[in-house]
C-alpha cells in the first residue's frame, strides 16, 4: 500500500544547505570548516603524482586490513581502529550493509512492533554508528571507502527475510506497486533484482528510487562533513553502467551543493580486468576519479604482478589512483591461502597501487597476526622509500636471473631500489649506469626488524639474495 507522504521529508540546514530527512531523527551537525581548508585537506589524488592520494596536503599511501566490511556496526569499533593504526594502517572498507550474518546489525529503516520495516522513518541506532565510525577514523587520520550498496543484501535468504526494501518486509508498498520480487533465489551475481534497476535510464521505479535518495541523502549528510570518505557504488557489482553512473553523480551533485569535491569509483563482479565492464571504470575519468582493482586480487604470483601493470599502462594517459580495498588470500578461505594475501600486499604496494587492504576473514588476512607483521613492515619500508616517486619494474635489464614470481622491484633511478622476495631465491640488480656506493639492508617482513646495513659498489650487476627463505625486501639506496 502507499503510505502519504505528507510530513515524510522534514529539513535540515548543513553549511547552509537545505536537505532531506525522514520522520523525527534530527541531524545535528558539527560546525563546517572553512571550504577552503576541507578543500585543501580532503583525501584526493596527489596532484604531483595523480596515481596516489593525499591527505591534509600530503601524499599518502592507504594501507589497512579489518576483520568485518561494514565496520561501522563492528562492537568495539575504537578498538579495533587503534589496533589498526597501531601497526600503520590508515584505510578500511565500509560497506553499508546491514544484513545479520553474525548478529549484531542493525537496519537503516524503523522497524515496527508487527515485525515490519516503515520506510518513512530511519532506525536512529544504524546512523548513529555509522556516524561514530567516521567521526573515530577521521580522528586517527584513517581514510574509510564506502559502499552504498551492496547486492549480497538483496538476494536469498538475506533479501526475502531481513532487507526493508523487499515489499513483503515494509509497510510502504506491495510487490505489485514495487515491482519487486518478494524472493530472489538464484546468487546475487545474476542482477536479477529489479531494486537495482530504478533509476530514469531503466525502470525510472519512483516508488522505490525516492528511498533510496533518501537513504543516500541521509548517508551523505554525516559524511561530507568529513574529509577522509571516498566512495565506491557497489560490491562486485554485476549490474547496468547506467546503475552506478547515476550514483556517482547524485553524490557528487550533493557535495557540489555544499561547495564540496569528492571521489568516487565502482567495483565491478569480473575478475579478469580486460571484461567490458571494467571499462566503464577506466575509460570513463570523468565518471569516476579512481579505479578499484580489488578483483584483480584473485590473481596469483606472475600474472597478478603483470595484470596490474597492464592496467597502470592502460591509465597512463590520464593517470589516477588504483585502489585494492579487498586482497584475498587465507588458508581459511576459498581465493587462495596465507602465502598469496601476504605476497598479494606486497606486489600490490610494489607495483604502485595506490592503496593495499587485506581482505576480512574468512576470505583474507583481516587484521590478524600476518597482517600486522606486514603492515608494520611495508611502513617501515616506505618510511625510507620515496615510493611516491619511484617506478615498479617491467623489464629484465633491471632484474634479471630471474624467475617468474622470483623477485620485484620498484626504483626511483640511480638512487633508490626497493626489491621483495616472497620465498627466497637470488636475482641480479642492473646497477651499470648507477656508479655511486650504496648501502643493502634488508627488512625480514615477518618479524618486523631491519638487519644492518651493508655497502656495496653500483657500476655493475649486483647479485642480491635474502638471508633465508620466507619474505624479505632488500633497500638500495645511494650513499
Amino acid at each position: 500500500m502507499n503510505t502519504s507522504r505528507r510530513d515524510f521529508f522534514k529539513t535540515v540546514v548543513i553549511f547552509g544547505v537545505t536537505t532531506g530527512i525522514i520522520g523525527d531523527n534530527r541531524i545535528v551537525c558539527a560546525e563546517a570548516p572553512a571550504r577552503s581548508d576541507y578543500e585543501k585537506n580532503r583525501i584526493q589524488p596527489y596532484k604531483k603524482n595523480p596515481r596516489y592520494w593525499q591527505y591534509k596536503g600530503k601524499p599518502v599511501l592507504l594501507l589497512g586490513g579489518t576483520k568485518d566490511d561494514n565496520l561501522f556496526q563492528l562492537p568495539n569499533l575504537k578498538k579495533h581502529l587503534d589496533l589498526l593504526a597501531s601497526v600503520g594502517g590508515n584505510y578500511i572498507r565500509n560497506t553499508m550493509s546491514a544484513r545479520n550474518d553474525k548478529g549484531f546489525e542493525v537496519q537503516a529503516f524503523k522497524k515496527l512492533p508487527n515485525g515490519k520495516y516503515d520506510l518513512n522513518q530511519f532506525n536512529p541506532e544504524y546512523w548513529r554508528r555509522f556516524e561514530n565510525m567516521v567521526k573515530l577514523t577521521n580522528e586517527r587520520g584513517i581514510i574509510v571507502q564506502i559502499e552504498l550498496w551492496d547486492r549480497f543484501d538483496h538476494a536469498r535468504n538475506h533479501w526475502s527475510e531481513t532487507s526493508p526494501y523487499n515489499p513483503r518486509n515494509n509497510i510502504n508498498y506491495t510487490a505489485k506497486e514495487s515491482k519487486l520480487k518478494e524472493e530472489i533465489k538464484n546468487h546475487p551475481g545474476s542482477n536479477e533484482n529489479r531494486l537495482f534497476y530504478t533509476v530514469p535510464a531503466h525502470d525510472n521505479n519512483q516508488i522505490v528510487l525516492k528511498y533510496q535518495q533518501v537513504q543516500v541523502d541521509k548517508m551523505l549528510s554525516i559524511s561530507l562533513q568529513y574529509d577522509n570518505v571516498l566512495y565506491c557504488m557497489d560490491n562486485e557489482t554485476s549490474g547496468s553502467p547506467e546503475w552506478g553512473e547515476y550514483w556517482s553523480k547524485f553524490i557528487k551533485t550533493k557535495a557540489k551543493k555544499l561547495g564540496k569535491n569528492v571521489e568516487t569509483t565502482e567495483m565491478w563482479d569480473p575478475w579478469n580486468l580486460s571484461d567490458a565492464k571494467h571499462r566503464h571504470t577506466f575509460d570513463h575519468p570523468e565518471t569516476y576519479s579512481f579505479v578499484d582493482i580489488s578483483q584483480n586480487n584473485h590473481q596469483k604470483g606472475q600474472t597478478h604482478w603483470l595484470n596490474a601493470q597492464k592496467q597502470r599502462n592502460r591509465i597512463a594517459k590520464h593517470p589516477r589512483p588504483l585502489n585494492c580495498v579487498k586482497i584475498y588470500g587465507a588458508d581459511t578461505g576459498r581465493f587462495g591461502n596465507d602465502r598469496d594475501g601476504l605476497e598479494r600486499f606486497w606486489r600490490n604496494v610494489l607495483g604502485g597501487m595506490a592503496s593495499a587492504r587485506f581482505h576480512r576473514p574468512d576470505s583474507g588476512q583481516g587484521l590478524n597476526q600476518n597482517a600486522q607483521a606486514h603492515l608494520k613492515s611495508m611502513r617501515l619500508l616506505t618510511a625510507e622509500l620515496d615510493i611516491f616517486n619511484c617506478t615498479p619494474h617491467s623489464n629484465s635489464k633491471l632484474l634479471s636471473n630471474r624467475e617468474a614470481n622470483e623477485a620485484y622491484c620498484t626504483y626511483l633511478s640511480g638512487k633508490q631500489y626497493a626489491v621483495y622476495f616472497p620465498n627466497g631465491g637470488s636475482v641480479d640488480l642492473g646497477l651499470t649506469k648507477a656508479r655511486s656506493v650504496f648501502t643493502v639492508k634488508w627488512l625480514d617482513i615477518a618479524k618486523s626488524k631491519w638487519r644492518n646495513p651493508k655497502t656495496i659498489q653500483g657500476g655493475k650487476k649486483i647479485t642480491i639474495t635474502p638471508p633465508g627463505q620466507g619474505h624479505w625486501a632488500a633497500l638500495i639506496i645511494r650513499k
